[in-house]
C-alpha cells in the first residue's frame, strides 16, 4: 500500500478482522437519508472534550472525551532509567501503560489484559516519532493510560490525549499526535466509530499524524480491504486527524497559558 506523497508511515501494520456484531445488523449503521444512527455523517466526528493538568501530582496530563469514549493520561519524569531499561546509545526511552478500568464495558473483556498490552503498544508506536528521545539521555518518560469509558475508537482517543499529556509536561516533541479511526461498515467509511459502529464493521483503519509536518506516524489496517478502499480510508482519517488538531493546540495553548496567569 502506498501512503499519500509526502507522508511516510513510521508504524505499518495489517491484521485480519475478528467480527464483534451480526452481519445482519450493518445495514442499520448508516439510514437511507445518509445519517449515522447518532446524527451524524459519515465523515463527521463525534463532539469532543480535552482538558489538561487534570491530575496534580503527575509531570502532565490530559483527559479527553468523544462521545462515550473517556480516557485519561498521566505522564511522570523523565526519571533514571534503570540499568534494563536503557537503549543502545544513551537516548531516553519512553515507556506506556494501559490499564482499562473494570467499568469501562458492560461486559469485562476475558482478554483485558492483552488488549491493553496492545494498546501499550500501538500508543508507544504513535508517539515515539514526535518525542525527542536525545534530549534525556539515560532517562525514561512513563505515559499512563486509564480508558474510563470504552464507547469506541478507543485507541485513537488514547493516542491524541497522551500526545496532549506529553506536551503539558513540557516534553520536547516534534509535534503533536493526533489520531482516528475508520470503520468500514456495508461499503461505507465512517469517520470515528461508535461502539455500536465497531460492532459490525468489516474493517479498520487507524491512523496517527503529526499534522504540523504532514507525517503519518502510524497506520493500522484491520481486514480484507482494496488498495483504493485503503487510501481511501487513510485519507479520510488525516482529514480527521487535521481537524482535530485545531482544537487539541488550542486546549494546550489556552491552559497552558491560563496555569501561568
Amino acid at each position: 500500500m502506498a501512503l499519500p506523497q509526502h507522508r511516510r508511515a513510521a508504524v505499518l501494520s495489517y491484521a485480519p478482522l475478528k467480527r464483534r456484531g451480526a452481519a445482519g445488523s450493518v445495514a442499520r449503521v448508516v439510514g437511507g437519508d445518509g445519517r449515522r444512527a447518532d446524527g451524524r455523517s459519515l465523515e463527521e466526528s463525534r463532539p469532543a472534550f480535552l482538558r489538561t493538568k487534570t491530575v496534580t501530582q503527575a509531570a502532565g496530563s490530559a483527559y479527553a472525551e468523544f462521545g462515550g469514549t473517556k480516557v485519561i493520561v498521566a505522564v511522570f519524569g523523565p526519571r533514571e532509567s534503570r540499568k534494563a531499561e536503557q537503549s543502545v546509545g544513551g537516548k531516553g526511552r519512553l515507556k506506556c501503560d494501559v490499564r482499562i478500568a473494570p467499568f469501562a464495558t458492560p461486559n469485562r473483556n476475558s482478554n483485558a489484559q492483552g488488549l491493553e498490552e496492545r494498546y501499550a503498544s500501538e500508543v508507544e508506536g504513535a508517539l515515539l516519532p514526535a518525542v525527542q528521545l536525545h534530549l534525556f539521555p539515560k532517562a525514561t518518560l512513563d505515559v499512563s493510560v486509564l480508558l474510563l469509558q470504552s464507547g469506541g475508537a478507543d485507541v485513537a482517543v488514547m493516542m491524541t490525549a497522551a500526545a496532549m499529556a506529553l506536551a503539558d509536561a513540557g516534553v520536547h516533541l516534534h509535534d503533536l499526535v493526533t489520531a482516528a479511526v475508520v470503520s468500514v461498515c456495508r461499503g461505507d467509511l465512517l469517520l470515528d466509530p461508535s461502539a455500536e459502529e465497531e460492532r459490525v464493521e468489516e474493517g479498520r483503519v487507524v491512523v496517527a499524524l503529526m499534522p504540523s509536518l504532514s507525517e503519518v506516524v502510524l497506520c493500522s489496517v484491520t481486514g480484507n480491504m482494496s488498495v483504493k478502499r485503503v487510501k481511501d480510508a487513510v485519507d479520510l482519517a488525516i482529514a480527521g486527524c487535521m481537524r482535530l488538531d485545531e482544537v487539541v493546540r488550542a486546549t494546550v495553548r489556552d491552559e497552558a497559558a491560563a496555569a501561568v496567569m
